[in-house]
């Protein structure tokens, strides 16, 4: 088949292309610029933005299939350019699918996309979307998502996946921040330390979507679904994390602040930034305060029903192939 991944030079975009070529399909990348190691995979690109209807349309042009993989991603930033690129990128992928008689559409989505205030322990797709988002990127990727399954019809089937936090020997994103913070002194446990929250490695994440790739078709079970995917259990989140530091011969964080003192310091970072328009990041936001305090773990027991989903690394092994012991 001939298939188009959005942002095939990302993490999951990546080890995803990979795969896909491993099975014998034909694989393009749609991004802003070539990334030479898909080029040395055998993944011609095609460049555009997917701000802009026509180049996505064009890049969707004899394709069967679509991985919608690209977004912006970020705790921080203009509320434009993740409504730009999250979900009017969305909108043009879904237009460029029916306008080429793309078949199938597969989003890759978050399990941010319902997470509000308070903890969420097992809570399965039924989960409704967040009413108070603390982050352009959730609210954007909800709108998105919604985009995504309202559009499953008898000529485009569309599925998401919300894989959550995704990681691997090559991510680029979350142990790398989480060493750098560490080394710099800056990373404090938040509330009690004793939160769970689901996590899954990279070729879990990978495996999730070629399963329901596999299993998508008009009238299948998935099409026009979402689906929670993670590991065989949550982790601990702060004894997951001082695992990573130790097995990088850094010090475990033991020093807490209360999760109220972390969210109002988040609340005042945001409004500092925001007033004196200061680029970059804040050093902590409510979104962050909120993630490294409350549990968020769900249910993947439909992925499991629907289309086969069960991780086969399991999170020992997942941290061996990651940082090794």
């Amino acid at each position: 088949m001939n298939i188009l991944v959005t942002g095939a030079g990302g993490f999951l975009g990546s080890h995803l292309s990979e795969c896909l070529l491993s099975k014998g399909h034909k694989v393009w990348n749609f991004s802003r610029k070539k990334h030479q190691h898909l080029e040395a995979m055998g993944v011609d690109t095609i460049c555009g933005d997917l701000k802009d209807e026509e180049s996505v349309v064009k890049a969707c042009r004899g394709m069967d299939v679509v991985f919608h993989v690209a977004s912006r991603v970020g705790i921080w930033g203009k509320y434009k350019d993740f409504y730009e690129t999250n979900v009017i990128g969305t909108e043009n992928v879904i237009k460029a699918c029916r306008v080429n008689g793309v078949t199938r559409l597969i989003y890759t989505s978050t399990p941010s996309v319902v997470f509000d205030w308070g903890d969420i322990c097992g809570a399965d797709e039924a989960a409704p979307y967040s009413r108070r988002f603390h982050g352009h990127y959730a609210k954007t990727k909800a709108m998105a998502e919604q985009l995504v399954l309202q559009a499953n019809d008898r000529k485009l089937s569309t599925v998401a996946l919300r894989p959550h936090l995704i990681f691997g020997p090559d991510d680029p994103h979350l142990i790398p921040r989480l060493l750098n913070a560490a080394k710099q002194g800056k990373l404090k446990i938040v509330g009690t330390g004793k939160n769970l929250v689901d996590v899954t490695y990279i070729q879990n994440a990978v495996d999730a979507h070629l399963l329901a790739f596999e299993k998508l078709f008009p009238g299948s079970a998935l099409a026009g679904q979402a689906y929670f995917i993670g590991q065989e259990r949550p982790v601990v989140l702060w004894d997951f994390i001082n695992e990573i530091l130790s097995r990088h011969n850094l010090s475990k964080i033991t020093k807490k602040v209360p999760e109220t003192v972390a969210f109002g310091v988040g609340l005042f970072c945001e409004s500092w930034y925001r007033f004196f328009r200061i680029e970059g990041e804040p050093p902590m936001t409510r979104f962050v305060s909120l993630q490294f305090s409350r549990s968020h773990y769900f249910s993947h027991q439909k992925a499991n029903e629907h289309f086969g989903y069960k991780p086969r690394i399991s999170i020992e092994q997942a941290l061996d192939l990651t940082v090794g012991r």
